[in-house]
């Protein structure tokens, strides 16, 4: 019988120079062509939802600001959310407009900082240079509001801890003329580069269908012509007293998924100044008690997509079960439908075309048959403490014997 030689097996990570974080990708390749990949997650775990049940709910949004350093507003208001919807509990409106303008700062330091790296990748370091400075801007003024560069630590159930003077507007509104007038001219010199249109046109393409099958969110799949966004479709914050549009390109390549993120930082650009100029006066936050015994989910639009988190409260001062579902977890499965078929050198870029967050991926299990965990964590632990006695007793260890 003839046996057919295996085919080659490029490894991308767990630690490679194109990826910010930890991560196994091993595409089986044909040639040239990746015909497989396999997605391996979980080098990031930090248990932050067991380290959230041990902490009260008032600590909670600094911790799960760290579960990305460019999510660190949209996770922790989508937690206050649920928990707000828990309590009963109204949000006063000048606090509404000040978690917009935050998050839409954030967005735009996202994206500026996805499109830096995405040049870094396809050799275009002027981008990557143009887009560092471009950002720094955006990440002042965050810290003038805040006081933090990330991980803003504003937001608290009940409204915001830090207020945006309304001395610091005209200063604000005027940095934002001049990173405008910076993107914009970005986005020219992107959008109408011809070597990154034929570098970056039909590469990398998840369709509708997939991206419908594959339930992604945010720019992966609004670059697919999937017209979905939390702000407009469950909205929160301040977002339904805004005009603003939802950016979708139906191609569903890199190049489409660029597209999205460059133009969504002029839409948040125009946000932000709106609720800047609309801000309401009043106090930005309401004393909150206690949290009544239940449970609730809020969700936010981060830059990658919608962030879900589910609380339950037993009527203590901690959460008793807290669950994240960060957009990276439906996203980067997604490589499976765009990088099969296309060439090696366009699989890193295709990687980064859903501007993955890795350590947002903190999961292990192995799932078997009718959704059934078959094995997680402890057991996989067991079994290595299992394997770990078999060897023993193969080599004849005896306790007490050292090896030389």
């Amino acid at each position: 019988m003839k046996i057919s030689p295996k085919k080659p097996v490029l490894a991308i990570g767990p630690l490679h120079p194109l990826q910010e974080e930890m991560e196994f990708f091993q595409l089986t390749v044909d040639g040239e062509i990746v015909t497989d990949i396999d997605v391996r997650i979980g080098f990031n775990h930090r248990g932050i939802e067991g380290i959230s049940e041990t902490l009260q709910f008032d600590q909670v949004p600094y911790l799960i600001s760290r579960i990305c350093g460019i999510c660190s507003a949209s996770h922790p208001l989508a937690f206050v959310q649920a928990v707000e919807e828990l309590a009963g509990v109204t949000v006063p409106d000048r606090a509404r407009y000040v978690r917009t303008i935050i998050n839409e700062l954030e967005r735009i330091h996202s994206h500026v900082l996805w499109v830096g790296l995405a040049g870094h990748f396809i050799g275009y370091d002027t981008v990557f240079m143009w887009a560092w400075k471009y950002r720094e801007p955006i990440l002042d003024i965050l810290e003038k509001i805040t006081g933090n560069r990330n991980n803003y630590g504003n937001v608290k159930v009940g409204g915001c801890r830090e207020d945006i003077d309304d001395s610091m507007i005209p200063e604000i509104l005027k940095e934002l003329d001049e990173i405008e007038k910076k993107m914009d001219m970005l986005i020219k010199a992107v959008l109408d580069d011809p070597i990154l249109q034929a570098r970056l046109k039909g590469v990398g393409v998840l369709t509708y269908e997939d991206a419908i099958k594959y339930a992604v969110t945010g720019p992966t799949a609004r670059g697919s012509g999937v017209p979905i966004d939390v702000r407009r479709d469950d909205v929160y914050a301040a977002y339904g007293e805004l005009d603003w549009n939802v950016i979708v390109q139906p191609e569903g390549d890199v190049f489409a998924k660029a597209v999205v993120r460059l133009l969504e930082t002029m839409e948040a650009i125009k946000i932000t100044r709106q609720a800047l100029k609309k801000l309401p006066g009043g106090p930005i936050a309401v004393e909150v008690k206690e949290i009544p015994p239940g449970e609730a989910m809020g969700h936010t639009e981060a830059p990658r997509g919608e962030t879900f988190h589910y609380v339950r409260s037993d009527g203590g001062n901690r959460p008793v079960r807290h669950k994240v579902r960060a957009p990276s977890y439906v996203n980067v499965p997604s490589f499976k439908a765009s990088c099969v078929g296309a060439n090696i050198s366009d699989a890193t870029i295709t990687l980064a075309s859903v501007d993955p967050c890795y350590s947002c991926t903190e999961r292990l299990a192995v799932v078997g048959r009718n959704d059934k965990v078959i094995c997680d964590g402890k057991e996989l632990l067991r079994l290595s403490r299992a394997r770990t006695e078999q060897m023993k007793k193969q080599m004849g260890y005896k306790e007490g014997f050292k090896f030389e």
